[in-house]
């Protein structure tokens, strides 16, 4: 049966057993979520970009090229098969002992694993031990993951007024240029070596940094105060026993659409990331600092895209957005991937740039629709398993498409065109289906 949408109910100030969140402590709370999840990410992106230029040649040196580039792709996409898993731990504890509690967790487990990457011996010193640590260390990093989103995302608009919550989600979306950022421009630094250099301890110094920023974000993310709404949770005792369970048993529409309005905000970074530069360096035959450049100029970009979509957001809904913005991804796909075929430099830096930004504008408004599709009781477990079901869904696209390019008798970028295409229609659809479930929350708006 379909829900009827209701508009969000606020008060100011008025006598009510709504929850009461702070207008001005907004900002501040969306904020250390934002320091934590950009932590969070420039772990997470690290990994992506050493295993289309460092993993393949130094853990999985018995291959040949191309098939130690897939394994190496493959390393890096089981970290999105554990994100679902890591989204159904943290969930439950989010949504039975606090937000708080699990963003503290989530990000201490992703510091700690992205550290130890940078101490691993390589495939030359220590055997086929050093390819198994790894894919174990990328498990843990996706079980973080798994938790970490969904609640910074739940804790920044559960603390602002209902009808700016855009604009908080888009700036815990910022995190992830900004990790980008980070993860690109540390990897930009260190190809500066020469290339034994980079080889034997380069590479390692951006995974190593990750142990003093995660001093730096835990210290941020303990001053975060409790969601106003989980406490009125725990007072009117409105808490599910298993509320992941409860997303699949009550919630399964919501559920798929929030994965399909995820797709291509996650899967189409990744076709223009990390397949990007596996295929620009390995087929095409580009330098791989040019494209580590682009993805740098990218993020940059986006800094100013993201919140510009939330904004709007604000003034025209998420769910439209988000239906502009896989519209967009659509049209400009096939048109980006002939910019980049042709090896021209300056091509291939702009259609890198223009296609992650594209899809960052579905990207930028994914928090606040996924917020609003889900009730409180269930909101960190059903943001966390959209989120990270179409991460897993989306995590094997690189090596995917890097296998069939493989295999095809003439390389070309069309499996990777097609992949693009179908996340684009999937998220569009999803986008434009999800208006008749949103679920605003009633809340007191305290200015003071």
């Amino acid at each position: 049966m379909t829900e009827t949408p209701r508009r969000p109910e606020t008060a100011r100030g008025s006598e009510t057993d709504a929850p009461v969140v702070n207008a001005r402590e907004a900002g501040r709370i969306a904020r250390a979520a934002f320091v934590g999840t950009a932590l969070e990410w420039y772990d997470y992106y690290l990994f992506g970009t050493a295993a289309a230029i460092v993993f393949n040649r130094l853990y999985f040196t018995t291959f040949d090229p191309v098939a130690a580039t897939l394994a190496s792709l493959a390393t890096f996409g089981v970290g999105f098969v554990a994100r679902p898993v890591g989204a159904f731990v943290f969930g439950i504890i989010g949504d039975r002992v606090g937000r708080r509690p699990a963003l503290v967790a989530t990000i201490v487990l992703i510091g700690c694993a992205t550290g130890l990457v940078g101490l691993l011996p390589a495939y030359a010193d220590i055997g086929v031990v050093a390819p198994v640590a790894l894919a174990v260390l990328r498990i843990l990093q996706g079980l973080a993951v798994g938790g970490e989103w969904g609640g910074a995302t739940t804790i920044a608009v559960e603390h602002a007024p209902v009808e700016r919550r855009a604009r908080y989600a888009a700036l815990v979306q910022i995190g992830s240029p900004v990790g980008t950022l980070l993860a690109s421009g540390a990897f930009a630094v260190v190809l500066l070596l020469p290339s034994d250099s980079f080889d034997a301890w380069g590479w390692r110094l951006p995974f190593l940094a990750a142990f003093p920023l995660l001093i730096i974000a835990l210290w941020i993310r303990l001053k975060v105060e409790e969601s106003p709404i989980f406490k009125s949770l725990v007072e009117l005792d409105r808490r599910a026993k298993i509320p992941a369970l409860d997303v699949f048993r009550k919630s399964p529409r919501k559920l798929v659409l929030g994965i399909a309005t995820s797709l291509i905000g996650i899967g189409g970074f990744y076709v223009f990331n990390t397949f990007a530069i596996s295929y620009t360096t390995t087929t095409l035959g580009l330098e791989r600092q040019l494209v580590v450049n682009a993805t740098l100029f990218a993020a940059v970009l986006q800094l100013a895209v993201i919140p510009l979509a939330g904004f709007a957001a604000e003034r025209l809904g998420a769910w439209r957005i988000t239906l502009f913005g896989s519209l967009i991804v659509f049209v400009s796909g096939v048109p980006l991937f002939w910019m980049i075929d042709t090896s021209s430099p300056v091509l291939v830096t702009v259609a890198i740039i223009v296609g992650i930004n594209v899809c960052a504008i579905p990207y930028a408004v994914n928090g606040a629709l996924l917020a609003e599709l889900f009730s409180p009781e269930q909101r960190y477990s059903g943001i966390s398993l959209s989120y990270n079901i179409a991460g897993a869904l989306s995590g094997f696209l690189p090596f995917i498409a890097t296998a069939l390019i493989a295999n095809a008798a003439v390389p070309s970028s069309w499996p990777a065109v097609a992949i693009l295409l179908a996340l684009a229609a999937l998220t569009g659809i999803g986008g434009l289906l999800s208006r008749r479930h949103l679920h605003p929350d009633r809340v007191v708006i305290q200015e003071a």
